[in-house]
């Protein structure tokens, strides 16, 4: 497959998975437990095979957070994969706030080269492909796919007037308040805003945030979408040790510490 149709494959995959995951959000829904004591529910579930049975037409191997036991053995003879998190913000999804979204990233030899994210219950898209850019869309009208790609709207399209940090609304490190105590001093007045999933990124790459430090944990499938929506946008997404791009498909699927800026 071209890379415009792998595009609209996985904007595909991310509106139907978003189908089942709003009729689950719209109903009493049960919540389990994984291993790692991270919540699950039946729309984590849906959402992951819908998206699995979709991307298969790629014939590409897929990494998700929900079918995450591949050997690194395996994993490490791919160089072009699709990363994805089913719902990313799976807390936000349980407390009913809306600030959860489905996240689709294509990676090559472990780069994000496309990112698709989809919020449903607003029903904004945000999309990216190296070649292309970044782009942002409101769905309220049409979710055809011609449409979305003719009528999204370029990244960044908005600027701040004073200095805005967005922050995790569920995972706030100490760390992280140390920085916006050092941000204070260097800006003075700080607009700081708290949001879920990999909305944040998405805020950077829009322009409507400046900065979005990350000192706590995160995966790959839950940054893969929102770094490549961000980097085709202008901003970075940088390892707190080394000052490089944040790297995909390692041993060990923990990202380091990071933070997303705005050049």
């Amino acid at each position: 497959m071209k890379r415009k149709q792998l595009l609209e494959l996985s904007i595909r995959a991310c509106l139907e998975a978003s189908k089942q995951i709003m009729d689950i959000y719209n109903r009493e829904f049960t919540v389990e437990q994984k291993e790692d004591k991270s919540p699950l529910t039946e729309a984590d579930t849906a959402a992951h095979n819908i998206i699995k049975a979709t991307l298969k037409q790629s014939l590409l191997p897929i990494l998700s957070e929900e079918g995450q036991t591949i050997d690194y053995q395996e994993r490490a003879k791919w160089d072009t994969y699709w990363c994805v998190d089913p719902i990313d913000g799976t807390k936000e999804f349980i407390k009913r706030n809306g600030e959860f979204t489905v996240n689709i990233a294509l990676i090559e030899n472990q780069v994000p080269v496309l990112g698709v994210i989809y919020a449903p219950v607003i029903e904004t898209l945000y999309f990216a492909e190296e070649n292309i850019g970044s782009f942002k869309i409101e769905l309220k009208k049409s979710k055809d796919i011609e449409v979305i790609l003719n009528k999204a709207v370029k990244l960044p399209c908005s600027q701040s007037s004073v200095y805005t940090v967005v922050g995790s609304r569920s995972h706030m490190s100490e760390k992280t308040q140390a920085f916006l105590e050092e941000l204070k001093r260097e800006y003075g007045n700080l607009d700081i805003v708290s949001k879920g999933s990999s909305l944040k990124l998405c805020m950077v790459a829009e322009g409507v945030a400046d900065i979005y430090p990350r000192y706590a944990p995160t995966m790959e499938w839950d940054t893969a979408a929102g770094q490549a929506i961000a980097e085709f946008s202008g901003a970075q997404v940088i390892d707190y040790e080394t000052k490089k791009s944040l790297v995909y498909n390692k041993q060990e699927l923990k990202n380091p510490w990071f933070t997303v800026k705005r050049n």
